[in-house]
């Protein structure tokens, strides 16, 4: 099985894949329930922090492996646990990361990151300034989907990556996420409150907590959708994708959004791991 681990700033989404379940691509005709792949066997969210070490990285990923099944100890998950493939965003944890496989897991592992075969043109002016995430999202999306192709991922930062028809990375667009948002305005207006992002009952709100809600859920489907119009008037028709841990909230709302693929960023390492396997090859 390969374990794939993408950590964000506010989260880290952890895959088990099965190594059995042959290549990521989807032949056609192929029945795949929306949003699923049928590959990734396990999965969880949890939060990333920072200061984590590599023992607790290794200790964390034995925990939630025993939660499905695996009652083994941190020295022998590797006998059940085939390589690892790494996206991340904290320099810190990117570092501990490294650190857990060198000591605990000798078996390949791939990290995103300059010099890393992708499959995939960069067209960036800088190829080096591309998260490791967005390479991984258009990776993951030109495997499932016929470019061009605009995706969408709704995290700590609300991206945009376009993917041209030709399969190249062109670029995008960086929003400040929904969460830092309504943050940056709790912390500044001392008479709101946090609420919870759920759709309101209707655009003009009847309460505080309402008009929160709907300024937030609202607007920032409006922005979605706004981006991808613009996006698409300069690329031309295009196959939008949504992702990311608050994609659940905006996609039902949104005019522009075709599908949604909640492990995407997962999909993506798992074939930049499989394009770079054999020049990592067991760790010593």
């Amino acid at each position: 099985m390969l374990l794939a681990l993408d950590v964000g700033n506010t989260h880290t989404v952890i895959g088990v894949f099965d190594d059995s379940a042959g290549s990521g691509a989807f032949g056609a005709g192929t029945a795949r329930p929306p949003g699923e792949l049928f590959d990734l066997r396990y999965h969880w969210r949890i939060a990333t922090v920072a200061e984590r070490t590599a023992d607790e990285h290794a200790l964390l990923l034995v925990d939630y492996m025993r939660l499905v099944g695996f009652d083994i100890r941190a020295e022998e998950l590797h006998k059940h646990i085939s390589g690892i493939a790494v996206s991340s965003s904290v320099p810190s944890a990117t570092a501990a990361l490294r650190e857990m496989a060198r000591r605990w897991f000798p078996i390949p592992t791939v990290v995103i990151e300059p010099g890393v075969r992708t499959g995939m043109p960069i067209l960036y002016d800088n190829p080096k300034e591309v998260g490791a995430d967005r390479i991984a999202n258009a990776v993951g999306a030109i495997d499932l989907f016929t470019p061009p192709l605009i995706v969408v991922d709704l995290g700590t930062a609300t991206t945009f990556d376009v993917i041209s028809g030709a399969g190249e990375y062109l670029g995008g667009a960086i929003t400040p996420g929904i969460e830092i948002a309504t943050d940056a305005l709790f912390g500044a207006a001392a008479a709101l409150r946090r609420v919870e992002l759920v759709e309101p009952r209707q655009v003009i709100g009847k309460s505080t907590v309402e008009s929160i809600q709907s300024g937030v859920i609202y607007g920032y489907t409006g922005l979605v959708d706004g981006l991808c119009v613009r996006i698409k008037e300069e690329l031309g028709p295009a196959t939008v994708i949504a992702t990311g841990g608050l994609a659940t909230v905006i996609r039902p709302l949104s005019r522009e959004i075709d599908h949604h693929e909640p492990w995407l960023t997962l999909h993506g390492l798992r074939l930049v791991f499989e394009r770079n396997a054999e020049r990592c090859g067991p760790r010593s």
